[in-house]
């Protein structure tokens, strides 16, 4: 499998749907999740995930900070996967939701890597930009995100969780 084949099959919009359901942490857990399963689905999402980023970001000179930021991101997603849930009451809601951060920044830095951009109501990718509203222009990010809208999506009320 050639590597734009093994890209293609990240789906980021799959992945934070998965991460949707545990945040953010103010709110209450939807009814009949099932912790365990979703734990396992975000590990297997992060094992994916990791090789992934770490060799987009392997591409980048040695002294670029968005290479340095990604494979931190890298280590961190590692040490995560190799933790366990708390002992205590909630420890495997509260581990699930480290896994969630720890895969949103993983998705985040692959978008980034590849150039793509993701629409902040529907999190789906934006294919046209002629499509879109920008956003990035507000953004504190310094442009090393870039995100917008769909047009069709601007105006649409957005679910309540």
């Amino acid at each position: 499998m050639n590597t734009e084949t093994r890209r293609e099959a990240v789906d980021v919009a799959v992945m934070r749907q998965a991460i949707a359901a545990l945040l953010p942490p103010s709110e209450d857990l939807p009814a009949g999740l099932e912790v365990p399963a979703l734990t396992e689905t975000l590990r297997g999402f992060m094992t994916g995930l990791i090789p992934e980023v770490e060799e987009l970001a392997g591409r980048l000179h040695r002294d670029d900070i968005p290479r340095y930021c990604a494979l931190a991101c890298v280590g961190e997603a590692r040490g995560k996967l190799r933790s366990l849930p708390g002992m205590g009451l909630g420890g495997d809601v509260a581990y699930a939701r480290k896994l969630a951060r720890s895969l949103a920044a993983l998705c985040d830095h692959f978008e980034t890597l590849t150039g793509q951009v993701m629409c902040v109501a529907c999190d789906r990718e934006i294919r046209r930009p002629e499509d879109a509203v920008p956003l990035d222009q507000v953004s504190n990010s310094g442009g090393a995100i870039t995100a917008g809208v769909h047009a069709g999506c601007a105006d649409a009320p957005r679910p309540r969780r």
